[in-house]
């Protein structure tokens, strides 16, 4: 079945709802994107309703009318980094992964970057995730390591690794 991503420059309250659900399953399969299971729909909700801000340009990915997978491309607001952009909240729902969804929610996430003037692209991840392969594929670059960053839901502090991106040939 074909992905369709589109950016969600406002939210109904189903797509609300879907995005909170999509939050919730991901966090409950062991996905390390800021919070711990058990996350109630409600949370989930209240986070995804603050999103998209003004500096956030936010991309789902749809199969059958059905939200997948999402990204996050947030846009540094500090007068020196207006050259930058961050990664947030890569998610793909377990049933929906290995097929190449967030690839592309990557592509549209630089896309959006680059339209918005910004050159440089940062995320982090925790140390041993399959996304660490997905980002190295795409030509991010680690460039640091921080032991003992991010919590499990067993309380099993991990390894975080950070990775940066030059958009283009003008960075830097």
């Amino acid at each position: 079945m074909d992905i369709e991503i589109r950016r969600l420059t406002s939210m109904t309250e189903d797509e609300c709802l879907a995005l909170a659900e999509l939050l919730v399953i991901t966090v409950d399969d062991g996905a390390s994107v800021g919070f711990l299971p058990p996350l109630d729909v409600e949370t989930a909700a209240a986070y995804w309703a603050s999103v998209p801000e003004p500096s956030t340009r936010l991309f789902v990915a749809e199969r059958a009318g059905r939200i997948v997978g999402s990204v996050q491309a947030q846009l540094a607001t500090k007068a020196n980094g207006g050259h930058r952009a961050e990664i947030g909240k890569l998610l793909v729902h377990p049933d929906a992964r290995r097929q190449g969804i967030a690839r592309q929610l990557m592509v549209a996430a630089e896309r959006a970057i680059l339209a918005d003037g910004r050159s440089l692209v940062i995320l982090d991840t925790r140390d041993g995730d399959p996304s660490n392969a997905l980002y190295r594929q795409m030509g991010y670059v680690e460039c640091g390591r921080i032991p003992h960053y991010a919590r499990s839901a067993d309380g099993t502090l991990h390894t975080t690794v950070f990775y940066y991106k030059l958009l283009s040939a003008d960075a830097g």
